[in-house]
């Protein structure tokens, strides 16, 4: 099966992600923060294992489920005529969750910043992304291999 470039990017940014993860794991303690509140503040922890690799491997989950569904879609007309649009979704939000990954490790590092404030443009570039994908995607109305009904 030939992958194109852009489902070669979106392996690489996971890879990277696991390269990452693997890099840190010695300096990283046993527990770490994964999550902040709404002040940024860290409200909870987890084993280190969990936190270097959770979003590596949902990044992964996401990116096979975004590669298989335009291959099971019974209307793939309607990807195929947004396909630019539906990679660079798949890219940024890649992307995006590489970039939480990479906050979660610095801050842990003891890197001391406000969490949220660093998240907000990236949160601000997915929902820009999310807002074209749905002014390019439109829904075929029946399937093509269906006649109406008399």
């Amino acid at each position: 099966m030939k992958i194109n470039k852009y489902w070669a990017a979106v392996l690489l940014i996971v890879l990277a992600g696991f390269i990452l993860g693997a890099a840190f794991y010695p300096r990283m303690s046993e527990t770490m923060a994964p999550h902040w509140n709404a002040s940024g503040e860290a409200d909870g922890y987890m084993p280190r294992f969990w936190v270097l690799f959770l979003v590596p491997f949902v990044s992964l989950g996401m990116a096979l489920l975004m590669f298989v569904i335009p291959r099971i879609d019974p209307l793939k007309t309607n990807i195929e005529k947004f396909k630019g649009y539906f990679y660079g979704f798949v890219i940024v939000i890649t992307l995006f969750f590489f970039y939480v990954n990479v906050l979660v490790i610095l801050w842990n590092l003891d890197f001391r910043f406000d969490f949220t404030q660093l998240l907000m443009p990236a949160m601000a570039i997915l929902m820009y992304m999310v807002g074209i994908m749905t002014t390019k995607a439109k829904r075929k109305t029946s399937f093509s291999g269906l006649s109406k009904a008399p």
